[in-house]
């Protein structure tokens, strides 16, 4: 299995917090989303990927794209340790949660999406990081809110051992921290933030833990 990532990408990570949820062995091939001009863009990747996006998942010469799609793939496929829940209700709201993050959140923060808003619309770094911490605080105020609200919500997003919406929503976190988005305006996301990065899963999967670190 080989994985294609960039140690910083919060989609690559959260792939890699799914592989070590399920004790799955893989090889990580960094793809540099800033350096050469964007590895990601380089034909060799387009062939992998032609949405040039990363993380994409080689297992046994099928590739996988799209972080979501990978681990409910993982999870059907490698059904030990299931990240998901038994009853449709509860895969309901895990999706949802999940969700949350790679729709609503992730994709006004994306890489590629702060460039845009740099280069060709003229926004300065004060403006990207504006933009940035609205839409990222926003988006996790509702996170928030659902946790909270919710008996279900346990030592985890759902019940007590991690599901994917932890996998989504730990390095959503750590993508917050970076821009000095106050946690302690979302406690219920800070207490679970605190429970995952705890488990071996989540710390080797971790940014600065990877091969490609800077």
């Amino acid at each position: 299995m080989k994985l294609y990532t960039y140690f910083r990408s919060s989609a690559a990570y959260r792939v890699r917090i799914a592989l070590n949820l399920k004790g799955l062995a893989y090889d990580a091939v960094p793809v540099h989303l800033l350096k050469e001009g964007g590895q990601q863009l380089k034909p060799e990747y387009r062939a992998v990927n032609p949405s040039a996006l990363v993380p994409a998942l080689d297992d046994g010469g099928t590739v996988l794209t799209q972080s979501v799609a990978i681990i409910e793939y993982l999870d059907e496929a490698y059904p030990d340790m299931p990240l998901m829940p038994s009853d449709p209700l509860g895969r309901a709201r895990v999706r949802s949660l999940a969700l949350d993050v790679a729709c609503d959140i992730h994709p006004l923060g994306n890489l590629r999406v702060l460039k845009y808003l740099v280069r060709q619309l003229g926004a300065s770094d004060d403006d990207k990081n504006q933009w940035y911490v609205h839409w990222v605080s926003e988006g996790l105020a509702a996170i928030e809110a659902r946790l909270a609200a919710s008996p279900q919500t346990g030592r985890f997003c759902h019940g007590d051992s991690p599901t994917m919406a932890d996998c989504l929503l730990v390095p959503q976190v750590f993508n917050a921290q970076r821009f000095n988005i106050d946690m302690a305006q979302f406690p219920t996301i800070a207490r679970i933030n605190a429970a995952c990065v705890e488990l071996p899963a989540f710390a080797d999967a971790h940014p600065s833990r990877q091969p490609d670190a800077e």
